[in-house]
């Protein structure tokens, strides 16, 4: 095989590249965003007495919990346009798809994390007469968050790589412009390697920090 290494084509295409990762950053923030929040209101509706609330709320996590991302974004661009008459444009069908795929699994983090919180602290705020949305939101709600961040940070890590599945339905994120300098210019390797270094040089910080915040956490338990 005759293949010659040669970078011009990248460095001419290169910020074609840098204006599909700034769309893939819109997407992953506006998507975690969704993530963080709506993660924790489905962990405390899954946790819910009633039946009526929580079948419903385990039904929508485990669904996107157990279906590829990949057919929940074909889904979300191609089905909800037809069966709920909704058209919006290609980047919210984006965000939508993969933060409620991100909630999905935030939810079950936030869960294991709200089930940790020290009894004797919900105790005290019910003598102390908080309603349950001030527990919620003053005793609940940041204990859970620091239990569950590192989880929530490798989670937000997973819904950036998955941005690129966008690409199949030609939302123009860094996969999809990464495909088409590629095909223009006949340079598969240097075009997806230079890809892949830009999703590497973004989520392997992230991941370091994980890494820290596990061993700070395990570092207080001891």
């Amino acid at each position: 095989m005759d293949y010659k290494i040669d970078l011009f084509y990248i460095m001419e295409g290169f910020w074609p590249l840098m204006q599909g990762l700034v769309v893939t950053l819109k997407l992953t923030i506006a998507a975690n965003v969704i993530g963080l929040s709506l993660g924790f209101v489905l962990a405390l509706l899954v946790m819910s007495n009633s039946i009526l609330i929580r079948w419903p709320v385990t039904l929508f996590i485990e669904f996107f919990r157990c279906t590829p991302a990949l057919i929940q974004i074909i889904w979300f661009f191609y089905c909800v346009p037809i069966i709920f008459d909704i058209y919006v444009d290609a980047l919210t069908m984006g965000i939508l798809a993969i933060g409620f795929n991100l909630a999905a699994f935030n939810a079950e983090a936030y869960r294991a994390a709200i089930q940790g919180v020290q009894r004797d602290q919900l105790d005290a705020t019910i003598a102390l007469g908080l309603s349950p949305l001030q527990r919620t939101i003053h005793v609940v709600l940041p204990q859970a968050f620091r239990a569950s961040l590192p989880v929530l940070v490798a989670n937000g890590v997973g819904a950036f790589q998955q941005t690129a599945l966008v690409a199949i339905v030609a939302l123009q994120d860094l996969m999809y412009m990464g495909k088409i300098l590629a095909t223009d210019t006949y340079r598969p390797i240097e075009t997806y390697t230079t890809v892949a270094l830009i999703y590497f040089a973004i989520s392997f910080p992230i991941s370091q920090l994980v890494e820290f915040l596990e061993r700070r956490r395990g570092a207080a338990r001891s």
